[in-house]
């Protein structure tokens, strides 16, 4: 059983009031059908993805429009009620769940595409939109989001956005501060922020949608979204490698940067026990083995025979300097019509072994996940230190990521959760990760397991501002309480 969030993770519950009959009453009536009571319904909302941590909210409500999630949080202020606001429930730090009753505000229904304009690639959408369904939707029209995470079947952009998700586009496409164009956002009191422009620029005072992108459902809740959608590439090729060290892998990308150039897309890598994982445990084959690290890079581009050719010169390359000792590449679908299922299926195959490491983990037993930020040079350092640190306390310490940004996944598992081995993985990650310069959060945030360490990350005048905000924004405190944030002074 997953304990509950405030035994694992010592906090107190703040003085906001608990949600009564009156409350629901006062909601069944401004959404009849969608306010969820059951204690059975509401279990999977009260645990998080990874089931390490676990609320026992006893309300959830399911609003449609913008108009109801402003009627919410206007009672919600009124009544001193604390609300959780969850999009796909899929975050990796606790973020997505009650810490205690906080009341369940879902995003579930709101999935509705509000306009999509094929001259400006400007897609506008309620948050509770699947990433996946998304894609697809924009893939009929040509294009594609501009963002790709292993769980795009059932996270929704609103979520995204409020946790300034990363994945494994940003090489490519940059990060969702660049691409999101406008947000409407309902805030604590239930004033909806209208700032929902599909403007490439409006340099009119304050750019107040930045505050919104990673601030963990903190600040205001997420109703609409406005993104930019590059154009679908019409040649897509994917090459998975070995190397024999990482700093193989690093030469490997400083070539293919400088030899891809434009067409990179994404540079991912894994350690050779990320694959002995995903092997046993998922029964994904490899048509690489042997390799004490893999490397997968997607080109993406507008001619096949161009991409191809200077993915060919970049692998003969570094196949003939000894960066990398084996490999396979699925080119493009469209060109090699009579392979067109199984290159298709291949490059899926290929990606797979890299998106679904999370999983086969999980069958190791408990996760302690890490997202950190290094300078390349010291990327892999830190898995080497942990398993060196660790020794047989710990089942397996596995590090992948995406090498384009800098972001290291460190993940340790174990039969069971154990408070021992927590402190001796914790502070050490987060103080050693600031010695080398780098962020104790690449792309996951802070959410609730993690708030206590911001400081190894951003000084303290910095954290204060975030606090002034969080208290100008939010006075009461109801949105996504004992978040993201220490506890103000």
């Amino acid at each position: 059983e997953v304990p509950p969030s405030s035994r694992r993770y010592p906090v107190q519950r703040l003085p906001f009031s608990r949600a009564d009959r009156a409350h629901v009453a006062f909601f069944e009536r401004l959404m009849p059908g969608r306010v969820v009571t059951d204690p059975e319904q509401l279990e999977p909302f009260n645990v998080d993805w990874l089931k390490s941590v676990r609320g026992c909210s006893k309300l959830m409500l399911k609003p449609q429009t913008t108009a109801e999630v402003s009627q919410i949080l206007r009672y919600c202020h009124e009544m001193n009620l604390a609300v959780n606001p969850q999009g796909g429930n899929t975050g990796l730090v606790g973020g997505s769940v009650p810490v205690f009753d906080e009341i369940i505000l879902s995003t579930l229904l709101m999935d509705r595409i509000i306009s999509f304009d094929k001259v400006s690639g400007i897609l506008v959408c309620q948050a509770g939109c699947i990433l996946e369904r998304l894609n697809q939707y924009l893939e009929e029209q040509g294009f594609v989001m501009p963002l790709d995470l292993g769980a795009k079947g059932s996270c929704h952009i609103g979520g995204n956005v409020a946790t300034n998700a990363g994945g494994l586009r940003l090489l490519r496409y940059g990060s969702l501060r660049g691409t999101v164009l406008g947000l409407e956002v309902v805030l604590a009191d239930g004033s909806v922020l209208d700032c929902l422009t599909s403007l490439r620029k409006d340099n009119t005072g304050y750019d107040l949608k930045q505050l919104f992108i990673g601030s963990e459902g903190t600040l205001g809740v997420i109703t609409a979204v406005s993104i930019l959608c590059p154009q679908k590439p019409k040649a897509v090729n994917v090459a998975f490698l070995g190397c024999q060290s990482f700093d193989k892998v690093l030469e490997t990308f400083t070539v293919g940067r400088a030899m891809l150039g434009e067409i990179l897309s994404a540079f991912e890598f894994m350690d050779e026990k990320c694959m002995e994982l995903v092997q046993r445990y998922l029964k994904l084959s490899s048509p690489v083995a042997g390799s004490p690290f893999y490397v997968l890079i997607e080109t993406s581009g507008s001619n096949s025979t161009h991409d191809e050719e200077k993915l060919s010169s970049f692998l003969e390359e570094a196949t003939a300097s000894g960066l990398v000792t084996d490999g396979t590449v699925a080119t493009d679908e469209k060109r090699i019509k009579a392979n067109v299922r199984v290159v298709c299926v291949l490059q899926q195959a290929l990606w797979e072994l890299r998106e679904r490491i999370t999983e086969a983990l999980s069958h190791e037993g408990y996760v302690y996940k890490y997202d950190v930020s290094l300078p390349l040079g010291r990327l892999y350092e830190l898995v080497t230190h942990m398993r060196a640190r660790l020794g047989t306390s710990a089942s397996s310490v596995v590090g992948y990521g995406h090498l384009g940004d800098g972001n290291l996944h460190l993940n340790i598992t174990a039969e069971s959760y154990s408070q021992a081995l927590q402190d001796a993985i914790e502070p050490f990650v987060y103080e050693w990760t600031a010695r080398c310069g780098g962020s104790g959060s690449a792309e996951h945030g802070l959410g609730f397991k993690k708030k206590q360490f911001i400081h190894y990350s951003k000084p303290q005048l910095a954290i204060s501002v975030m606090q002034r905000f969080k208290a100008m924004f939010d006075p009461k405190g109801i949105l996504n309480p004992y978040k993201m944030l220490p506890s103000s002074p």
